[in-house]
Formats: C-alpha cells, sequence, structure tokens
C-alpha cells in the first residue's frame, strides 16, 4: 500500500501548497499579460506565471546561478513537500527514490546558450549550459539534495510528464523497490520560442481577455494558455509512513497509463479509445459511489480535448455515473503547466479529497453542448469526498 505524505508546490497562484490551494478554492485567475518579454510581434499576449518571484528568497545565490528556472521550481516545491513530509532522515537512502517529470527541460537556458553562441561564438557558451539544461537535471537535483540512493528517473511524457512520474513511483514502491519517492514535474518555458511553437500549431489561445482564455468546457474556447511551475508529492509505503508516525492525506489506490497511439498532437476524436482505459485502470480495484468521485481534469480549454476527454469519462464510468461526478479544471486558473501540470492539479486532487471541497473551473458561462458534465462552473462546492482521480494527456 502507498500513501502520500507529504506536498510541496510553486504555481502560479501560490508560492506554497496553502496559498495554491486557497487561490483554488477562490477562483482566482493566475493569467495575465506576459511580462518576460515584449509580445508587440506575438499573436499571444497571456500566460499563467509565477508571480513576485525572487530565486533567492527560496535557493542561495550560488544554486540559484547554476540551475535553470524549472530546476529551481523543483527545488522549492520538493523542499516544501520533504518539510511537510519529515521524511528526512526517516528512511534509509537507498530505499528512497526520485522520480520526477518535465516536458522540454531547461529550455530558457537552451534558448539564452543559443543566443550567446550567435552573437558571440562557442567561447560565449557558459559551461554551465549542460548541466542546466539537461532534462533529467530537476531530479539529479533533487536526488543530490536529499541523499536519495534508490532510482533517480527523469520522465518525459510531454505534458503527462508529472502525472507519470507520481504513477510510475506508485508502482516502484508497491512493488517493493523503494520505501518512500520524491515525484512530481517541473516546467519553466515561457518563452518567445515557446510561444511561437505552440502558437503556430494552433494549440494556444490569441484571446487577450484573462478571464475568456483559459475556459475549459465553454464553447467560446480556443486553445490553452502556456503557464509554468512545479508540483511535488512524497510518496510513502504504508507500513512505514504508520511506522514513523507520518500525516497520511491520502492513499494511492490506482494507476492507469495508456497511449492512443493515433496522432502526434490529437487525442481519439470519440474519446474511445485508449484514454478511456486509462481512466478504468486506475479505478478498477477501487469500491466508490460515484457522488463521491472528484476528476480533476486535464480539461486544456481545446476545442478537441475537452470534447474527448469528457466522452471518454462517459465511456470508462457509463452515461448514468459519469452524470454523478464531481469534475473541475484548475488549469482555468493556472493555465497550462505543461510537465508540471499533472503533479499540481495531483496534489489539488489531493487537497480536494481531504477537504471535501471541490475546486471550480472558472470562466465557464456557455458551456458546450458536447460538454455535459458537472464542470463545478466558477464556484467551489462542498462535497462529500472519498476518491479523488487526476487526468493528464499529453502529445505523443
Amino acid at each position: 500500500r502507498v500513501v502520500v505524505t507529504g506536498l510541496g508546490t510553486i504555481s502560479p497562484v501560490g508560492h506554497s501548497v496553502a496559498e495554491t490551494w486557497a487561490s483554488l478554492i477562490a477562483g482566482v485567475n493566475g493569467i495575465a499579460p506576459i511580462t518576460y518579454f515584449p509580445t508587440d510581434d506575438i499573436k499571444y499576449k497571456l500566460a499563467a506565471q509565477i508571480k513576485d518571484y525572487n530565486p533567492t528568497d527560496f535557493l542561495d545565490k550560488m544554486t540559484a546561478r547554476k540551475t535553470d528556472l524549472f530546476v529551481q521550481y523543483a527545488l522549492i516545491a520538493s523542499e516544501e513537500a520533504m518539510n511537510d513530509s519529515g521524511i528526512a532522515g526517516n528512511v534509509a537512502p537507498e530505499r528512497l527514490a526520485v522520480y520526477y517529470g518535465s516536458g522540454v527541460g531547461g529550455f530558457n537556458t537552451m534558448c539564452s546558450e543559443h543566443e550567446a553562441l550567435l552573437s558571440g561564438g562557442p567561447r560565449r557558451v557558459s559551461p554551465h549550459f549542460i548541466p542546466k539544461m539537461i532534462s533529467n537535471i530537476a531530479a539529479g537535483n533533487i536526488a543530490i539534495k536529499y541523499g536519495a540512493h534508490a532510482d533517480c528517473v527523469a520522465v518525459s511524457t510531454a505534458c503527462a510528464s508529472g502525472t507519470t512520474a507520481v504513477g510510475e513511483a506508485y508502482r516502484l514502491i508497491s512493488g517493493g523497490y523503494a520505501d518512500a519517492a520524491i515525484c512530481g514535474g517541473s516546467e519553466a518555458a515561457i518563452t518567445p520560442l515557446t510561444v511561437a511553437g505552440f502558437g503556430n500549431c494552433q494549440a494556444l489561445t490569441a484571446s487577450e481577455d484573462v478571464n475568456a482564455a483559459s475556459i475549459p468546457f465553454d464553447k467560446r474556447r480556443s486553445g490553452f494558455v502556456l503557464g509554468e511551475g512545479a508540483g511535488t508529492l512524497i510518496l510513502e509505503e504504508y507500513s512505514h509512513a504508520v511506522a514513523r508516525g507520518a500525516n497520511i492525506y491520502a492513499e494511492v489506490c490506482g494507476y492507469g497509463s495508456t497511449c492512443d497511439a493515433h496522432h502526434v498532437t490529437a487525442p481519439r476524436p470519440d474519446g474511445s479509445g485508449m484514454s478511456a482505459k486509462a481512466i478504468a485502470d486506475a479505478l478498477k480495484d477501487v469500491a466508490y459511489e460515484p457522488e463521491k468521485l472528484y476528476i480533476n481534469a486535464h480539461g486544456t480549454s481545446t476545442p478537441l480535448n475537452d470534447r474527448t476527454e469528457t466522452a471518454a469519462i462517459k465511456k470508462a464510468l457509463g452515461e448514468s455515473n459519469a452524470a454523478k461526478i464531481h469534475m473541475s479544471s484548475t488549469k482555468s486558473m493556472t493555465g497550462h503547466m505543461l510537465g508540471a501540470t499533472g503533479a499540481v492539479e495531483l496534489i489539488a486532487s489531493t487537497l480536494a479529497l481531504v477537504n471535501g471541497i471541490v475546486p471550480p473551473t472558472i470562466g465557464l458561462t456557455d458551456p458546450d453542448p458536447e460538454c455535459d458534465l458537472d464542470y463545478t462552473p466558477n464556484t467551489a462546492r462542498k462535497a462529500d469526498l472519498t476518491i479523488a482521480m487526476s487526468n493528464t494527456l499529453g502529445f505523443g
């Protein structure tokens, strides 16, 4: 048995778990005009940035100088989770693992060092370029900081990376290969190149209205909004957690992971493919009442995703059960945090379960007739929840 004993995050709506959760249930919108670079010649003006961020508020100057932003976020979230769990010094190093995801790794570093190469030649490229940029380096830095000598695995399943990392860590512990794992995902890729790339493949919304940009399940939706941040969960074998008197938030009871094997960017249009199987697999060993189930939807605010995700949930649960569940997309507030989004949404799912509160889908005022489930529009709702699930999908 595997349980959650620690949570940590830095997100567009808070620098901690407490701040983020308070913002989510209050319906705070973390989306605003991009300030990292000029957008005069860019069609896409909005993002969900980390607000008022100063790395030395969290990290020593040397670490801040030698790490990419995605590593900084990962270290910040992981420190909060480790402190929350109290597991440091209470687990054998060779039984502590790290599973940490990122969709693109050190993209800010990649862009800045490429500019240095073009403007000044090879000698201008930093000797820190490679160890700042490679996508496994968040996991590596976490393992080094906490002396984790079991598996150190970097996961990259695009926007599903954070969820995959936590799910595979769950399998590792449930299989007996570790007693605990620091797991989650981080992303910091709000750059002109990223915006141009996602924009040109028609994934982003061009809306300049922050309240009508990330609007999952609304028929006005036109694409997602880029976000950033990190989420870390401490997973622990149940008897190990009990023996040391750990606070247990929830038990991890299932995980489903599948591939549509259909298209590099699009899910199967009818939602009846492997997405439904992943949902069913996650729930297969769990007895539950549908009216006590909360699903944190992938809910990207893209025309295809929201419709097919709704169809997948109906297929997995059955039409009548799907009509009874509680559901929402916190991306309406945080934007799409890419490889971090699954981990942050797992934290939101855990806290919804613990507190009996369903966070809202803000901006949902004109529902798509093909998206006809209860998405908790605009206002958080109290609910008697016994089970929560988070859905995440990724390109490929």
